[in-house]
């Protein structure tokens, strides 16, 4: 605990919050010279001592130069139950690794950026639960190499209005266009029916998956294989650096009995904010794909 206070106050809590600014999807925690294995067991070691529950692990895009570990906070979850329902999304923050030029980059979601983006107008009243857990992260930072603390993945941040009614461009859509994917006819059915066909494995595989307590809400976050799964999409997307791969594993929300999944043309443009046009043109499929890849694992 004294550790955690002393990282909070060294880099400041809220550190990555820049009055006047707008704010960037990702944040760079730390970088370090070590191999990527041994990266792996110390970032895990550093999230939990943070005080991070681990919910999964995976390689996306079948990369071996990335790697990805799901976390998430007494925090974010008391968030959630005050509010339910599509801020369930919200459940889990990602943190990537990923080997670039030599050394490895640690990276994570920026926690404030996807809280405005999910709770919209009711941000204010969890602003404070989010802060604490970027205060945490960057703790977790500080035990990893040389600390960063540095955010990115757009040019220019997008102010918090914005990313309450965020959407890529006109006619496309926004956080609560939702792709329902199938209805049950209760919850529990719901949640019977979509894990054991993720049992299954196949072009999808459970990465990680949870629960929020007191609501009939849980998430499941999937790899995408197969021929227009991850290895295809993600190269095209991610052409900047640092590498944006902290954006994986894709979602499916189970809320009630309805089955649900962010829109593709959401998801992707609010992880890849300066995607141009013609390289979203190049994966025009892409969002179609996810979503019959996450129908497979509902019908």
């Amino acid at each position: 605990m004294r550790r955690l206070l002393v990282a909070m106050m060294v880099l400041g809590l809220g550190g990555n919050i820049v009055i006047g600014q707008g704010l960037k999807p990702y944040i760079m925690g730390a970088q370090s010279s070590e191999t990527l294995d041994v990266m792996k067991t110390k970032t895990n070691k550093a999230l939990i001592a943070a005080g991070f529950k681990i919910l999964g692990s995976y390689q996306p895009a079948a990369d071996e130069s990335r790697w990805v570990i799901v976390v998430n906070s007494t925090e974010m979850i008391e968030a959630i139950q005050a509010f339910g329902e599509l801020t369930g999304f919200a459940a889990a923050l990602r943190v990537g690794l990923t080997l670039e030029a030599g050394l490895v980059n640690v990276s994570y979601t920026n926690p404030m950026y996807l809280g405005n983006a999910y709770f919209q107008k009711n941000y204010a009243a969890v602003k404070d639960k989010f802060v604490a857990v970027d205060a945490k992260l960057s703790a977790a930072m500080a035990t990893l190499g040389d600390v960063k603390n540095e955010s990115f993945g757009a040019k220019e941040g997008i102010d918090t209005k914005d990313l309450a009614h965020y959407h890529y461009m006109f006619g496309m859509p926004y956080f609560e266009d939702v792709v329902l994917l199938t209805e049950f006819s209760k919850y529990s059915v719901g949640k019977s029916i979509i894990e054991s066909k993720l049992s299954k494995g196949g072009d999808t595989e459970l990465v990680y998956s949870y629960e929020i307590p007191g609501k009939d809400l849980k998430i499941y976050g999937i790899a995408l294989g197969g021929e227009v799964g991850e290895s295809h999409f993600l190269p095209i997307i991610d052409i900047g650096k640092p590498k944006h791969t902290a954006f994986l594993p894709y979602e499916i929300l189970l809320m009630g009995n309805s089955a649900v999944m962010l829109h593709g043309r959401y998801r992707i443009a609010l992880s890849f904010p300066d995607l141009t046009m013609t390289t979203f043109s190049k994966i025009m499929s892409t969002p179609g794909e996810i979503e019959k890849l996450m129908r497979s694992v509902t019908e």
